[in-house]
């Protein structure tokens, strides 16, 4: 993506990430890829549409449809609209932020060269499951709501998909937050996903080549399959 640190990267680490987008399916099938749908852990369920920004997120009694690029939209709570601006606001805040965070719990592979992103090669070492891995150490370059995290990425030298990761709250902390695995890669329409990310359920992940415009302007309940 524009604005990725390649001049602050190691070219070995830019290999193994471009690696891991061709296991994949490569950059063309990511972008051809318009409309996808997950649920996080089983708290929150996602649809994107990769092509305008819209999204649902459907958390408990709370709704969101918004659009992540111009952050404006409309929500729900226990089925009654929010109207007044200042609790609109920090409805289209919170919706952010779980759209965020979510997503890069579900597409953080495909996001290894974004903007921003400062990659270094940490060299081989085992996942949990004692599988040899190419290490990648991700930091952030003052970009998106946290650039002070930093993530150990886990490729497997076999596959070349990520199979575990490691959280830092800060760059500088010595331990990470946790480390869970990507698991259970699968083909979605022209892509692969991981729907294995620790905690026991497995994720519901599904690509759309087309859904109703009413899934991301109607708080009826979506009816696709």
């Amino acid at each position: 993506m524009p604005g990725f640190q390649a001049a602050a990267s190691d070219p070995s680490a830019i290999q193994v990430a471009d690696q891991v987008m061709q296991a994949m399916g490569g950059r063309p099938a990511w972008d051809a890829t318009r409309y996808l749908h997950w649920v996080f852990f089983g708290k929150r369920t996602h649809y994107w549409d990769k092509s305008t920004g819209d999204v649902r997120i459907e958390a408990g009694d709370q709704l969101v449809l918004m659009n992540i690029n111009t952050k404006k939209g409309r929500a729900w709570e226990k089925g009654v609209e929010v109207t007044q601006p200042d609790s609109l606001a920090k409805c289209m805040q919170k919706g952010f932020a779980w759209w965020t965070n979510d997503m890069y719990w579900m597409f953080m592979p495909y996001k290894l060269k974004d903007t921003g992103v400062r990659l270094r090669s940490l060299g081989e070492r085992p996942t949990k499951d004692g599988k040899p891995a190419d290490v990648l150490e991700l930091t952030f370059a003052s970009v998106g709501l946290t650039p002070e995290n930093k993530y150990d990425v886990y490729v497997d030298k076999a596959t070349h998909l990520v199979t575990q990761w490691s959280y830092y709250d800060k760059a500088t902390d010595a331990e990470p937050r946790f480390t869970m695995p990507w698991q259970d890669w699968r083909h979605v329409g022209r892509i692969m996903l991981a729907a294995d990310h620790g905690k026991g359920d497995p994720w519901v992940v599904t690509a759309y080549d087309q859904l109703p415009r009413t899934v991301f302007t109607s708080p009826d309940p979506v009816a696709v399959q």
